[in-house]
């Protein structure tokens, strides 16, 4: 631990949250169908697609038919995804001669992409043709990251409506955000990475002679093009078992350095447009500052617990002055613990370090960060538009102490749109617990521990966590390809993502209809130390309260054995 380190994560949270800013500006244009610098060579093309489709992009759609679209939508990008693993091996671009998934990892690894979530029960270098990954799971990195933002999007317009009825066209936004947006962006970082010595390549393998004079087969993949938009996009799911701890996916500190704020950036985006759009600017800083707090209080306990010696090596006269384990020699410690923080607070799941390595502390802490509902700053436009649903659960709570009907952005926040909200946060609780603790009893789903005690908890435990929130990194020692983790993961990853997001539209309906009224000397202004106060205690005490007591059996009582000496 030096000034070196707390630098290094300084730096890399900082910069993603900064060059969020401008992104946001121009993200927020995009959703308010104003005019951008690549309407000249974008706009034509989107023409296309709409006449292609038949689609009237100024046709606004009540709750109901923007949910509806944005569910048959995804209903048939699984079926699609689905079909392409579940025929791989027929299917062209596979040079590997690798064969088609099985029926459950088909249905995991197709929910988990529609999903944004990119779980992998499987080694991505030994499974996935290069068609697979190409046309099935990079489609799916684009179109659902953009879903994400079509509920942003939708919910912005509800704040700013007047009695509306309206909010938004699902295709008209989902179009925009991937042309104009994910594209580009993801266009331009590709080849910056290709460039910086990612791998690019249409071939199945490379011959190289080791040291010894040996032979090795090494694998190779499109990875630039792929890891732009698993990181852009805030989905994770990567081309090599290892993910981007391999050299070939993150070679060097520089593309170490571009990745990880790449993780972020268009997270923050997402959270500036939707001020913009919402004409709500200071607001909305203040639930930026709410999520850099958390943020950057769990990088650096991270940064603490993981630059400390593992005790059983101190009782062994060992000299450890860091946990190095499951960390690549080359990152080090502290961008090693800046990428896992950013990773679990935001909806990615990529990794360049092994999270089951980690102080019991650590990996506890990447759950807890993954069960506050992944907003900090979570996807693109799911995780500000949960962060609203928060908001709004904390002027509900001040108006109770008050006496008065609480106001959001001009809007009265009423029973209805606390209940659609209760709706999005208890889905997260229930599928994590509810599913672990079956697990926990199940000889079927016990026989994928590599672990037993409070590891083997954590195991499940991060598990579903990582499949309800949408995350998809994993915790190492778990065999997850079985039908029963296969299974009942993408039935939580499926609730994780769209019971929220249905909620989120349901919230916009409501208040879409509802005037839009002036701020009185009554209302709670909800862009002070106060609101920022109550927001960080609302947010903490609902993930805290949830989930301590199974974080207690688990990861807490690891450390706990590990400081005496169980290890």
């Amino acid at each position: 631990m030096n000034i070196q380190g707390w630098a290094e994560i300084a730096l890399t949270l900082g910069l993603a949250t900064l060059l969020g800013w401008p992104i946001g500006v121009y993200m927020s244009r995009v959703w308010n169908g104003e005019r951008t610098w690549l309407d000249p060579v974008l706009k034509p093309v989107e023409g296309v697609f709409y006449k292609a489709s038949g689609i009237d992009p100024n046709r606004s759609q009540g709750w109901l038919g923007y949910a509806g679209a944005l569910l048959a939508f995804n209903l048939a990008g699984f079926v699609l995804l689905y079909g392409i693993l579940r025929l791989q091996g027929i299917l062209p671009m596979n040079p590997q001669g690798f064969g088609g998934l099985t029926t459950d990892q088909a249905f995991n690894v197709a929910v988990s992409f529609v999903t944004n979530t990119n779980w992998q029960s499987y080694g991505g270098e030994a499974t996935m043709s290069t068609f697979s990954q190409m046309v099935g799971l990079t489609m799916q990195n684009f179109v659902s990251a953009a879903t994400g933002a079509t509920i942003a999007a939708a919910l912005a317009r509800a704040f700013i409506a007047n009695r509306g009825e309206g909010v938004g066209n699902f295709w008209a936004d989902l179009t925009r955000t991937t042309l104009y947006v994910l594209l580009p962006l993801s266009f331009v970082l590709a080849i910056v990475l290709a460039g910086l010595g990612v791998v690019q390549s249409l071939a199945a393998s490379a011959s190289a002679t080791t040291m010894e004079g040996g032979s090795q087969t090494l694998p190779l993949f499109p990875a630039a093009s792929q890891l732009a938009i698993k990181q852009l996009g805030i989905n994770g799911g990567g081309i090599f078992n290892v993910n981007s701890a391999h050299p070939f996916e993150n070679p060097t500190a520089l593309t170490n350095f571009i990745t990880a704020v790449s993780i972020n950036v268009l997270g923050w985006a997402a959270f500036f447009a939707f001020g913009r759009s919402a004409l709500a600017k200071r607001d909305i800083k203040a639930l930026v500052i709410v999520a850099t707090l958390i943020l950057s209080a769990s990088a650096a306990a991270m940064y603490v617990i993981e630059t400390q010696p593992a005790p059983a090596l101190v009782a062994a006269g060992v000299d450890a002055s860091v946990n190095m384990e499951g960390k690549e020699v080359r990152l080090g410690a502290p961008a090693s613990t800046a990428w896992a923080t950013m990773t679990t607070g935001a909806s990615n799941g990529s990794v360049n370090s092994m999270h089951a390595s980690y102080m019991p502390l650590g990996g506890g802490l990447q759950m807890f960060l993954m069960q506050l509902g992944e907003i900090l700053p979570g996807g693109i436009g799911s995780g500000i538009a949960v962060m609203v649903l928060m908001a709004l659960l904390s002027v509900f709570v001040a108006g109770l102490m008050v006496g008065r009907t609480p106001e959001y952005l001009g809007k009265k926040i009423e029973a209805r749109e606390i209940q659609y909200t209760m709706v999005a946060v208890l889905v997260l609780p229930l599928a994590i617990l509810g599913f672990a603790a079956v697990a926990a009893v199940l000889p079927t789903a016990l026989e994928g521990l590599l672990n037993d005690g409070p590891h083997g908890l954590s195991e499940i435990l991060y598990a579903y966590t990582s499949a309800a929130a949408n995350n998809g990194s994993a915790f190492g020692g778990l065999s997850a390809n079985s039908p029963w983790w296969n299974t009942t993961q993408g039935i939580g990853m499926l609730f994780g993502r769209f019971v929220p997001a249905v909620a989120v539209l349901a919230v916009a309906g409501s208040l879409v209809a509802k005037p839009k009224l002036a701020p009185s000397t009554g209302t709670l202004p909800t862009h002070g130390g106060l609101f920022i106060g109550l927001l960080i205690g609302v947010i903490i005490i609902l993930g805290g309260l949830q989930f301590f007591p199974a974080l207690a059996l688990g990861p807490i009582v690891e450390h706990f054995q590990m400081l005496g000496g169980a290890f």
